[in-house]
């Protein structure tokens, strides 16, 4: 007899076709975060004609289908639902062209700039391919579908509306992410994965006064300027070289008129860190230089600093990784990879430690190889290859969704397969 993963698998080039044309549909119909109603409609429909027992509106669109199928472990699989206020400029016969009311006012335009089109298609052909063939693996099988992790809410919210109480808990929860590295790649690593990510507001008082007399003022223009500079010492000049870090001014808004100088200048920066102690030290550093510049150019009161979102470190579990890392290898070969740490960040982290169960996370390809084999013989994949959040950020359709379907089964059966 075949053994479990082969006979899981032996599906897929029968449900290929329906994976791709999802995905399209996906990637055409993208929906913010908290608002993924067409996206978790459509999972829910799907998991439900699979055989899966559903639950809907689970924060706000979360989505969980527990499929339970014997004795033996329980297994839950993450896929996140939301897209980005991106423009898509991919040139993609089906590339999105929605647009959404902003809380301006304004139009804003959608992309799945991040790939969870890419997760939310691969997940439900895992599902389809694992409900028919119940009997290649025992246990229960919980594929969850979250909203808006890229306002860090999401997996909050859903453990909030009660998640660990609706669904079974489980022995290992597993996720994945489509990633700038050559589709059919598969990379995990023990311990740190994803930095902790914290978004930060600062106010920046100064005092307003006609341009053409400077003195009767103070120009929080020129501090937010003093302050940019100062904030890039902290990564630089502070933390050892041995220790990754990042942090990152992505905004500044000051001002309405060229002659005028402006009473408040706002700066929004964004700090990565893969560690409590330094995300406190770096934190703590960004409030003591603001508080510092502000003082040295006399402003009236001390800066506002205010966080916008905050991110959990990702930190794999040894031993879930370990076990990842042998069922990658015995099956993807020369593809399996010990992946590099990753500035970006996720929420996922926040579902299993409500469960209070171990985890691990993984990365998969999604650039066509033989674009990102050219870059890397130029040197120039931080320059041609498009990465996530980017408005040409457009995963190659085969082989990332045939891997990542894949990668999703080869995880769950090392748990879930009767030779596990």
């Amino acid at each position: 007899m075949p053994a479990p993963l082969d006979r899981v698998l032996a599906g897929l080039p029968g449900i290929r076709q329906d994976a791709e044309d999802l995905y399209k549909d996906l990637h055409a119909h993208p929906e913010l975060g908290n608002d993924e109603h067409r996206t978790a409609a459509r999972a829910a429909e799907l998991l439900r004609g699979y055989g899966y027992e559903v639950t809907e509106s689970i924060g706000t669109t979360g989505v969980v289908g527990v499929l339970a199928n014997g004795d033996g472990p329980t297994v839950l699989l993450r896929a996140d639902m939301d897209a980005l206020p991106v423009r898509e400029d991919t040139g993609l016969p089906y590339a999105s062209t929605a647009t959404v009311t902003g809380d301006d006012g304004d139009e804003q335009p959608v992309m799945h700039a991040c790939g969870h089109d890419v997760h939310v298609t691969c997940m439900l052909g895992f599902a389809r391919l694992m409900a028919s063939a119940g009997d290649a693996w025992s246990g229960t099988l919980v594929t969850l579908f979250q909203p808006s992790e890229e306002k860090a809410d999401g997996a909050d919210g859903m453990v909030e509306d009660g998640l660990t109480d609706r669904v079974p808990r489980p022995d290992v929860a597993l996720a994945q992410h489509v990633l700038p590295y050559p589709a059919g790649y598969v990379g995990v690593r023990r311990g740190s994965f994803l930095s902790a990510a914290d978004s930060l507001r600062v106010t920046l008082y100064g005092r307003g006064a006609h341009g053409s007399m400077p003195q009767a003022g103070v120009d929080p223009v020129v501090l937010a300027a003093m302050c940019v500079v100062r904030l890039q010492t902290i990564v630089s000049r502070e933390l050892a070289a041995t220790t990754p870090a990042v942090l990152t001014v992505g905004s500044i808004r000051a001002g309405a008129s060229p002659n005028v100088i402006p009473d408040t200048a706002v700066m929004e920066l964004n700090v990565r860190t893969y560690d409590d102690a330094t995300r406190r030290q770096v934190l703590d550093a960004v409030r003591r230089c603001v508080d510092a510049e502000a003082k040295a150019s006399n402003a009236p009161r001390q800066p506002l600093v205010e966080r916008l979102n905050a991110f959990p470190p990702t930190v794999n579990d040894d031993e879930v990784a370990d076990r990842l890392d042998r069922a990658f290898r015995d099956h993807f070969g020369d593809d399996a990879h010990t992946i590099g740490l990753q500035t970006a960040s996720e929420d996922f982290s926040r579902i299993p430690e409500a469960f209070g169960a171990p985890f691990a996370y993984w990365g998969i390809g999604g650039i066509d190889p033989d674009t990102y084999r050219a870059a890397a013989e130029r040197g120039t994949v931080a320059q041609d290859i498009p990465v996530n959040h980017s408005p040409a950020f457009a995963p190659v359709i085969q082989p990332t969704l045939d891997t990542g379907i894949t990668a999703l089964a080869v995880a769950a059966l090392a748990w879930l397969g009767a030779d596990a």
